[in-house]
């Protein structure tokens, strides 16, 4: 390993300003760029939570197979996703508190082990009650997996650049993962006939997953975490990693991007576990708005994807094509992800969601008051998608850019879990207004959410270019 005078840069350049944590990450990160590294990285957690995607759509999938087959209703179906994102929720707190203290690396590959022994015993499940008990499970596991996603790419990258990152997880998840969702339960269903022919949209999905966990091996924890936990110097060597697009094999630390260890030590006393400090004095706004803007905007997707494929099938059509006509809507959740990662960069983050939030009252009242046909269907179905998945990107970037690093995973994933808490129950509720009232009550109740989240996004401090918060 090359020595190196922790006040110099290689070859004698300027030394190196003992500027605050966040100031230097911020520097190393912008002087680096982007690189191969970076983008291997993005893969590795991408591929993840694109199958996670495809999983979370499985119930609405199935859904008129499980009616037909078990005789249950609307509101028996959206139990299936209270069961599945009540669970999200509690793996995203758990996930929060466990990747603050022991990293978020080792969370993503334990993430996908649990859902795939879920995912197992919902294609074996003999009844209902059992695959209630199973989705529980698949929840766990699905509910860690987009939290620590997103705070790994927001520690990765530097401001210019972060917006794009995180936004791209949407783009697999909720774009590409939601999209292709009703592709592959057609493919299903046209290779696997018969009653139970369901039960390959869960079982099929456990390789994948498998092979996910494998593919992750070579990577690395954040630097940013690393340093907040007084580990300057391996936070050195992933960082010059970065640099040298390496993320295998033996690399020597040519260049010390980060130094004052006498605050990476003060932070390191600090790192205990503060469960209420996110609501304290400093941090209160941020987490009691972002966190009723993401109840609101899960509840109105959960919603839509559990029952949308229900809705048209009562129209008249066969599984094969209310499938179809849904993967057409959701060519707006992927443009609404590729959106939201392009202006990331520029935007403030209040004014585009402010904005996403007015169009979904616009889709929400659209689809269920002037949907008459079936062409205006797709494309207020469409509009109601790009609306809620613009909103859910921009919230996971803004989330992770209001708290320091020793505190940020667990803070981000008690937003998430609000959302994936609120997710999960208003799908019963939406499916027993949609089986009193019909869709029009039923879609009306959701362009209402999309309002209260249009005025809940106007209370954090806007964070659009700035650099990530730490400690010191």
């Amino acid at each position: 390993m090359v020595t190196v005078d922790p006040h110099m840069k290689p070859h004698g350049e300027t030394p190196i300003e003992r500027t605050s944590l966040s100031n230097q990450i911020e520097a190393s990160y912008s002087r680096i760029g982007i690189t191969s590294a970076h983008i291997g990285i993005v893969a590795m957690v991408l591929f993840g939570v694109f199958f996670d995607a495809i999983e979370q759509n499985t119930v609405g999938i199935a859904g008129p197979a499980l009616k037909e087959q078990w005789g249950i209703g609307g509101t028996q179906i959206g139990l299936l996703n209270t069961a599945t994102f009540t669970a999200v929720a509690l793996g995203r707190l758990l996930a929060g508190a466990l990747m603050d203290r022991f990293g978020r690396r080792t969370l993503l590959g334990a993430n996908l082990l649990v859902f795939a022994v879920g995912s197992l015993l919902c294609a074996l499940a003999p009844n209902y009650e059992v695959l209630v008990g199973a989705r529980f499970l698949v929840g766990l596991g699905l509910g860690g997996e987009i939290a620590t996603a997103v705070i790994m790419l927001s520690e990765f990258f530097s401001a210019k650049h972060r917006g794009t990152a995180v936004g791209l997880i949407n783009v697999a998840a909720a774009g590409l993962g939601n999209m292709l969702a009703p592709l592959f339960g057609v493919i299903v269903f046209a290779i696997f006939s018969g009653d139970n022919a369901w039960r390959w949209l869960f079982g099929v999905l456990i390789l994948p997953a498998l092979a996910v966990v494998v593919y992750r091996r070579a990577l690395p924890e954040t630097p940013r975490y690393l340093a907040a936990t007084g580990r300057i110097d391996e936070a050195n060597i992933v960082i010059n990693r970065l640099a040298q697009g390496k993320l295998r094999g033996e690399i020597e630390v040519q260049e010390q991007y980060l130094v004052d260890a006498s605050t990476a030590a003060e932070v390191t006393t600090t790192t205990t576990m503060r469960w209420t400090e996110m609501f304290g004095k400093r941090f209160r706004r941020a987490t009691l708005s972002l966190g009723t803007a993401v109840c609101m905007s899960y509840a109105a997707q959960i919603s839509m994807l559990t029952l949308i494929p229900v809705i048209l099938t009562e129209r008249g059509m066969s599984i094969t094509s209310a499938l179809w006509y849904t993967l057409v809507m959701q060519t707006g959740s992927l443009v609404g992800a590729l959106t939201a990662a392009m202006i990331a960069r520029r935007l403030p983050r209040k004014v585009t969601l402010t904005a996403a939030a007015i169009f979904g009252v616009v889709a929400g009242l659209g689809f269920g008051f002037f949907a008459v046909n079936m062409p205006l269907v797709l494309i207020f179905g469409a509009l109601f998608n790009f609306c809620v998945i613009v909103l859910n990107t921009t919230i996971w970037l803004f989330a992770p850019e209001q708290y320091p690093t020793r505190i940020r995973g667990l803070a981000t994933s008690v937003i998430l879990a609000l959302g994936s808490l609120s997710g999960g129950l208003f799908p019963l509720i939406a499916g027993a207004v949609l089986d009193s009232s019909g869709v029009g009550a039923m879609f009306a109740m959701l362009a209402g959410l999309f309002a209260v989240c249009a005025i809940a996004v106007q209370f954090p401090k806007e964070t659009v270019g700035q650099p990530m918060p730490e400690d010191d």
